[in-house]
């Protein structure tokens, strides 16, 4: 497998100016991805124009696919533990009382006794009755509702692989020359199959595995994409936090061993959305995943809507090059270096004090 690891750049409010695009792609990124989930299909075609106006770095459509959503809420909805909530598929904006959900076909597959957990466990509720297309429920952990969270039920109700919104930006995409898509949700190999027969043979299909039913399918699935991604984040909400890291292992050797290849997205430089640098501890978890084998490293939040987006693809560009310069060994002085605050040491064979005269 190649050594070369890649940088894939997610474009939203933060990023989406010809200044930042050409910053941007000054730092390597090899992609820059739309994400459909977050992107309104009446902005689609102007964001990408204004993206393919700043740059030759392909574009990828990042398709909403097979999940469940809020659907657009008040400003600063909150629920308490204990109170009753209707789940409807009304395109209305969502109150505490009244929750609308995308696609509205999965609250008719519910059941009453299962569990929802929203935008990542903020709130839990428990489903009462449904009836008629709509959903009662208690509240059992109360919390914050924005629109467009990702909302889980257990058990998951079958969704179809591609909503609406995806088919009529996957047809505007084409359009527009775009030939790389990012497959959300791939449960099984006939979802790449499906796509595959939209964008046809020549175009990059990159998988991504974000659901048990996913890992599970996992080598028919890269079998038949072009690559894998791993979605960290929406993986977590179906699998327990803690079995990630193994998770994450397992699945990087599985396509590795098929000579597919394998990115990582979510939470990779987190703290970058609000602070200029990163944690230690991000640095190292983006480190330790490149030496697990990934193939690129995907930024989301932090290019998208985070305050320092350029600063974030650099520090992940500062992080490849390390590895990559560490793959034929390395010694402990080229690690230890020269900080970059450090007063560079004065030239051989001048004193220290003659230095400003000798320059």
């Amino acid at each position: 497998m190649p050594t070369q690891k890649v940088l894939i750049c997610t474009l939203g409010p933060s990023s989406l100016n010809e200044r930042v695009i050409s910053e941007l792609e000054a730092t390597g990124v090899v992609s820059f991805r739309i994400n459909l989930s977050h992107t309104d299909f009446a902005d689609l075609e102007s964001v990408i124009r204004l993206i393919q106006r700043s740059t030759r770095v392909p574009i990828c459509i990042d398709t909403e696919g097979a999940q469940i959503r809020t659907g657009l809420m008040r400003e600063g909805v909150a629920v308490r533990e204990g109170s009753r909530v209707r789940l409807v598929a009304d395109a209305i904006r969502g109150d505490a009382s009244t929750i609308p959900l995308n696609p509205g076909s999965a609250i008719g597959e519910l059941a009453s006794g299962s569990k929802m957990s929203i935008d990542f466990d903020s709130v839990v509720l428990r489903i009462d009755e449904v009836r008629d297309g709509t959903a009662e429920a208690t509240v059992l952990t109360g919390g914050e509702i924005g629109s467009r969270k990702a909302v889980t039920a257990f058990p998951s109700p079958p969704l179809p692989t591609f909503t609406e919104k995806d088919l009529r930006a996957i047809r505007l995409a084409q359009e527009h020359g775009i030939r790389e898509f990012d497959l959300s949700f791939c449960n099984h190999p006939t979802a790449v199959a499906h796509l595959r027969e939209m964008v046809g043979p020549d175009a990059k299909i990159i998988a991504k595995i974000e659901s048990r039913e996913g890992v599970r399918n996992l080598s028919a699935i890269a079998r038949n994409a072009n690559a894998i991604l791993i979605d960290r984040g929406d993986l977590s909400r179906e699998v327990r936090l803690e079995a990630i890291p193994l998770l994450q292992k397992t699945i990087i050797r599985e396509a590795t061993a098929l000579g597919v290849p394998v990115y990582v997205a979510t939470n990779l430089l987190e703290s970058m959305v609000t602070r200029r640098a990163p944690t230690r501890a991000e640095v190292n978890d983006v480190m330790s995943t490149l030496l697990d084998g990934a193939s690129g490293l995907v930024l989301a939040a932090e290019t998208a809507i985070g305050k320092f987006p350029v600063e974030a693809a650099r520090m992940i560009s500062a992080l490849l090059r390390e590895y990559e310069g560490s793959i034929h060994g390395y010694r402990l002085e080229d690690l230890l270096g020269v900080h970059p605050l450090a007063e560079p040491p004065p030239s051989p064979g001048i004193p220290s004090g003659l230095k400003d005269k000798a320059s």
